[in-house]
């Protein structure tokens, strides 16, 4: 089904929402908060994160920053409240945590950030999360993915949104030699069948703000990588 885009970003705007975003130092989160700030969709933007991050454009000028430690996130509960819409885009790797150290991020610090969120009136929830999510792989990384957005699916959220890209092509300032090696070998494929084993960082983006701004009945709604793609392309349209 076809949306009219513009009507439905200006018809958002008028309802004078307000957003967090979790994990914008992130590549992910970086580009959210870029597409975010540059279509004016929130009347206040809050980034909640461990450090203050410092812009030059005046348009991030009036960004919210709350500060805080993940690992006694109960203590920040205020950070969480009063927002109408979370993105998560947190989470780190086992080369650079730890097989323990991404269980604690990418399992406990969203799943606390949730119910935070959740009690703080948030109504759309959306877990940037990855192709093949599943709490029983054998896979730690998909394992850990797949229980998150089981374990946050319970808070009941008006609506929560999944988003599980496959691998991202994108020039990464934090160095994941996996993931460097996966662009060098999907890229050529990638030009030729764009959602087969990889996907473009700006079509999760902006897949993720068109999916904000389309209403949907969906309480729990899972995006595939084709779903993803098809949704960020109608955006760029």
């Amino acid at each position: 089904m076809a949306h009219d885009m513009t009507k439905l970003e200006e018809n958002f705007r008028q309802k004078n929402k307000s957003c967090f975003i979790l994990g914008a130092s992130g590549e992910t989160g970086q580009l959210l908060l870029k597409e975010i700030v540059e279509r004016k969709l929130f009347s206040k933007v809050t980034l909640i994160g461990r450090r203050l991050l410092t812009f030059e454009d005046k348009s991030y000028e009036n960004l919210v920053q709350e500060v805080v430690d993940f690992e006694k996130l109960d203590e920040y509960a205020a950070a969480f409240q009063g927002h109408d819409v979370g993105y998560c885009c947190l989470g780190t790797t086992k080369a650079k945590a730890g097989a323990d150290g991404f269980v604690r991020v990418d399992h406990d610090y969203v799943l606390k950030s949730a119910e935070l969120a959740k009690a703080g009136g948030c109504s759309h929830f959306n877990l940037e999360s990855s192709k093949g999510a599943d709490k029983s792989s054998g896979f730690l990384y998909l394992k850990v993915k797949g229980q998150v957005e089981a374990d946050i699916e319970p808070l009941d959220f008006e609506r929560y949104s999944i988003y599980r890209p496959a691998v991202l092509m994108v020039d990464r300032q934090e160095s994941r030699p996996t993931e460097w090696f996966a662009r060098k070998i999907l890229g050529p494929i990638s030009s030729l069948f764009p959602t087969a084993m990889s996907i473009p960082i700006q079509f999760v983006i902006k897949a993720m703000v068109a999916n904000t701004l389309i209403p949907t009945g969906d309480k729990v709604e899972i995006l595939e990588n084709k779903a993803i793609y098809d949704l960020g392309k109608a955006l760029e349209n």
